[in-house]
């Protein structure tokens, strides 16, 4: 019996397998029964790209055909991990430029791990290469670069499936149902999310200069080329909004977007924003360490706030959102939720569901978030099912975008000080022209800005 044949079965008398069956419906029972062995490659080989590779490997029939990433010591590395983990114990080849791995293989499935910067252009190319694509969230850095990726995404016919796995968390599909499509909070008036983990890098590293191991060139591709203070890709860049957007970008867009697929909410009326560097002034760090900003809907407003100084509001829920019913209220992390309802109903707790016994290879992984295990195999299933069956995944890539976006245009309403009204079939913020101008960044050249017209 074969790797994938052991973790199959694992998977299916697991804790997450009724819910595979129960959010995938009769298509689960395909998964049992794959077509097909498909040829991955990962772009961006650190931790969670390598993360997401090995999830895939656990419950998917998969050979992992190319890797693809500009610090050589992190590839080499990211080789034998592979080899050690895929059912053929192949090497898989190594690339240090993310086009040539596309144009010298022909792979099924493309994974991408690297920066947000980088995300439009390599999803893009996968799927113009004729590869289904799992790229991490935030999808992009802009908005245009979003509305690129889901044109390129449908004029190319393939599968995008964004790394939002809280749809595929087994504890959240659970308040989905039993909570909150059950009625069990009646009319939801008011959400609150937030995030107060100390996770804002604040350093004033000396500039250097750049290891042989490493093609910071490629690294930075289309962002702005900051002077070299170390080795950016270990979530140095997180701290620059040259390479992303902030704290906003990388954790309001998991619980905002969490909040939508429950509440089946697209795109807001009304965002606007407020914040700034307020308390951690001593670093190089040009992101936010206050912030709050309000998504509108009819009747409901999504607020958000983040602070990574001081104490969380809630201890017991740090990282988290709020719904707030008529009947009751829902806190939900990515580690447990709990029901409260008005007057003397009975409360409700669930805490997150791990799959330690069953998946022994995760406990000696580095730096595994073992709470995001489960979901991620789910969420991997998810994406192998709507790849079979010609369908959309859970989160998919306009889904991503949405909520990628979104965030974007907050940090965009605190720069400029005003709210944004966005008109998604125009791609354009309304009534705005200074605005509109910051819809898209400037690219270093030689790269080029992806226009959704011309994918």
């Amino acid at each position: 019996m074969n790797n994938f044949d052991i973790n199959r079965r694992k998977f299916l008398y697991g804790a997450s397998a009724a819910l595979a069956l129960t959010t995938l419906g009769a298509q689960g029972m395909d998964l049992i029964n794959p077509t097909k062995t498909y040829r991955v490659g990962l772009i961006g080989t650190g931790w969670y790209g390598k993360s997401d590779l090995f999830r895939l490997i656990q419950v998917a029939p998969v050979e992992v055909i190319a890797l693809c990433d500009v610090d050589k010591n992190q590839l080499n590395e990211a080789g034998k991990l592979v080899s050690q983990r895929q059912k053929s114990g192949k090497t898989p080849k190594l690339y240090g430029d993310h086009q040539k791995m596309l144009a010298e293989n022909q792979l099924d499935i493309v994974l991408i791990g690297t920066p947000d910067h980088w995300h439009a252009l390599q999803m893009i190319d996968a799927v113009k290469a004729g590869a289904n694509v799992y790229v991490q969230k935030p999808i992009s850095v802009d908005v245009m670069e979003g509305e690129a990726m889901v044109a390129a995404a449908r004029k190319y016919k393939k599968v995008v499936q964004v790394g939002t796995q809280r749809k595929s968390t087994p504890h959240l599909i659970d308040a989905k149902k039993n909570i909150v499509d059950a009625g069990l909070l009646g009319k939801i008036s008011h959400v609150e999310m937030c995030c107060y983990y100390h996770m804002r890098a604040n350093g004033n590293p000396p500039v250097e200069a750049v290891p042989d191991f490493l093609d910071y060139e490629m690294w930075t591709g289309p962002a702005p080329l900051r002077p070299y203070d170390g080795i950016p890709h270990v979530r140095w860049w997180r701290t620059f909004n040259e390479y992303g957007n902030g704290v906003l970008g990388d954790m309001c867009v998991h619980m905002f977007d969490t909040v939508r697929w429950m509440l089946k909410l697209g795109w807001p009326n009304k965002i606007s924003s407020t914040g700034g560097i307020y308390v951690q002034k001593e670093g190089k760090s040009n992101i936010s360490d206050t912030q709050s900003a309000i998504f509108e809907y009819d009747g409901l407003n999504c607020v958000w706030q983040h602070r990574t100084w001081g104490t969380p509001a809630d201890p017991e829920y740090p990282w988290s959102f709020t719904l707030f019913g008529e009947k009751g209220t829902l806190k939900a992390s990515t580690m447990a939720y709990d029901f409260i309802p008005v007057g003397k109903g009975e409360k409700i707790h669930k805490d997150v569901v791990f799959e330690k016994e069953k998946y022994p290879e995760d406990l000696k992984e580095d730096r595994i978030e073992l709470n995001a295990a489960p979901a991620t195999r789910l969420h991997m299933l998810d994406f192998i099912t709507a790849i079979e069956n010609g369908g959309r995944p859970v989160a998919d890539i306009e889904e991503g975008h949405i909520s990628t976006a979104s965030c974007i245009m907050a940090n965009l309403s605190m720069k400029m000080g005003r709210p944004i009204v966005y008109d998604p079939k125009k791609r354009e913020i309304v009534g705005d022209k200074e605005a509109n101008g910051l819809l898209a960044r400037t690219y270093r050249k030689p790269y080029i800005h992806p226009n959704p017209d011309k994918v």
